[in-house]
């Protein structure tokens, strides 16, 4: 790996920036990297028709449309980086278009998948009580799985129902029903026997370090593999079907946006179109003689 890189996920820990924003950088650029040197090219010789060659390269490994307009984000960002340190004149992107990113609908489960699914965790047991803690609290609050991981015991208030959530851009408070209270309490009861490090995170592994994605990713797909359906399911599937529920029963867009920490309405109103998709698909169910 180049100094270039190195030096720009420097200079991204010194704005701040997230470990996982940071992780994606560096994957990205590396990847361009070894592109390169099979051109025998690098960093300060690449121009606009090595991006075009990298684009055309990504979409031989058929990869997504979405992680190649992302990775092309990410040179962007760097290149207009070693611009502003005089490293190159001009970035090769500076006339290269955005393969057109088409946005995938989420996925969601069912009210009755959602039940099935928090019923899966095996209660007599430390990790089944803190599975099913974990599944309730994101089915609950619609958090993102790095929100859930990253929470801290004292963002938890059971006595008023609500647990705060930070991220990188700001604060919000997120009220929480019966279900994962009850589940949360269960779970601080017996947190203290895997919390080997006296640690602020709420939830651990069963060796007492912290959680990661990766972990939360194989505790949903354990679950989703006993669940024995056919739809595929990823670690953000309660976050969406969060969204959609609440729409269902008549909660407004605003609330929703709010309560997923989403920047903007736009994001939000993707929920809105699965929503209307699955109510027309229950209406056709329900009528047609033939469903």
């Amino acid at each position: 790996m180049s100094t270039y890189i190195n030096d720009f996920i420097k200079n991204g820990e010194k704005r701040n920036l997230s470990k996982n924003t940071l992780e994606a950088y560096k994957r990205d650029l590396v990847k361009y990297e070894d592109f390169l040197s099979t051109r025998k090219e690098d960093f300060i010789s690449s121009d606009e028709v090595s991006v075009m060659a990298f684009v055309q390269h990504l979409r031989s490994l058929n990869k997504a449309n979405s992680s190649i307009v992302r990775i092309i984000v990410t040179l962007r960002v760097f290149y207009k980086y070693l611009v502003n340190k005089n490293i190159v004149d001009q970035s090769p992107l500076f006339n290269f278009e955005n393969p057109k990113s088409k946005r995938n609908m989420p996925r969601i489960l069912s009210v009755e998948e959602v039940d099935k699914l928090l019923n899966m965790p095996d209660g007599s047991t430390l990790k089944g009580i803190r599975d099913k803690a974990m599944l309730e609290v994101m089915y609950a609050t619609g958090m993102k799985t790095t929100e859930l991981i990253n929470l801290k015991i004292s963002d938890v208030n059971l006595k008023l129902s609500y647990i705060r959530c930070k991220n990188n851009k700001f604060e919000r408070i997120i009220p929480i029903g019966s279900y994962a209270s009850n589940c949360i309490e269960e779970y601080l009861k017996v947190r203290p026997e895997i919390n080997f490090y006296k640690s602020e995170d709420l939830f651990f592994n069963l060796k007492g370090k912290k959680i990661s994605r990766q972990g939360f990713w194989k505790i949903i797909k354990e679950y989703s593999a006993m669940l024995n359906i056919e739809k595929q399911i990823d670690s953000n599937i309660l976050r969406h079907s969060f969204a959609v529920h609440l729409l269902q029963n008549g909660a407004d867009i605003k609330s929703i946006q709010e309560l997923l920490g989403h920047t903007t309405i736009t994001s939000t109103q993707i929920y809105s179109s699965v929503s209307k998709k699955s109510k027309i698909m229950d209406v056709y169910k329900n009528a047609h003689p033939r469903a």
